[in-house]
């Protein structure tokens, strides 16, 4: 017993730690550095993207994968003791999509960006731009459904694989699939729209975490 609290209690802090230096990282691309850029000299910004943006690139990345190592680790203990409820779904969802958006879409494209590789650097920087904007829109939800798994009531306290099995998933949770399927589509095929502002996305976010809220206690 004592050494599965252990396993849990290291699994914990060290999802945590990766999980800081991830965010804090996209948070620093997009509230930061990418408006810097806006006002930036040519031979500034040019100095930046080869010398600085790699280098963030490389944490940015790396946390994102060991967080999300960490994350799977946790979540089979965790569905090992208790199962996994709507709010974690919902976590676990985002952050999974947040980590592949990194891997298959951000640092391909900002490799091409930084002339790392070759590439059109001009088609290369709005696609990266777009899924980063979409993982900082699904990281205020994301953490909702980390923090709020089993302090839920309604359905989303249920149990998921349980309802699964018997066909009795709550109406809230379908729908926060749903949105969340619609949001990471955009995130590959469609437009930055909102999310085009530092306040847009920081709106959205707040936004999008309170009706998962709403739609997962209520519906």
């Amino acid at each position: 017993m004592s050494s599965f609290i252990t396993g849990d209690l290291l699994l914990r802090w060290l999802h945590v730690l990766f999980g800081i230096t991830w965010i804090g990282l996209l948070y620093y691309f997009n509230f930061v550095q990418g408006e810097y850029f806006k006002e930036a000299e040519a031979s500034a910004k040019a100095d930046a993207t080869k010398k600085l943006a790699p280098r963030a690139l490389w944490w940015f990345r790396w946390g994102a994968m060991f967080t999300f190592i960490t994350g799977v680790g946790l979540l089979s203990i965790v569905y090992s003791a208790h199962g996994i409820d709507a709010y974690l779904t919902i976590g676990a969802l985002m952050g999974t999509l947040m980590f592949l958006n990194v891997w298959l879409i951000i640092w391909p494209n900002q490799k091409i960006v930084c002339g790392i590789v070759s590439g059109d650097a001009a088609a290369a920087a709005p696609k990266a731009l777009l899924a980063s904007r979409t993982n900082t829109l699904f990281s205020a939800p994301m953490l909702l459904g980390m923090l709020g798994s089993f302090h839920g009531t309604g359905g989303a306290g249920d149990l998921v694989a349980q309802n699964a099995a018997t066909g009795t998933l709550s109406t809230g949770l379908i729908i926060s699939l749903l949105l969340i399927a619609a949001l990471e589509l955009n995130a590959i095929f469609g437009k930055l729209s909102i999310l085009t502002t530092v306040k847009g996305v920081i709106h959205s976010s707040i936004g999008l975490t309170i009706v998962f809220l709403l739609l997962l206690q209520f519906v």
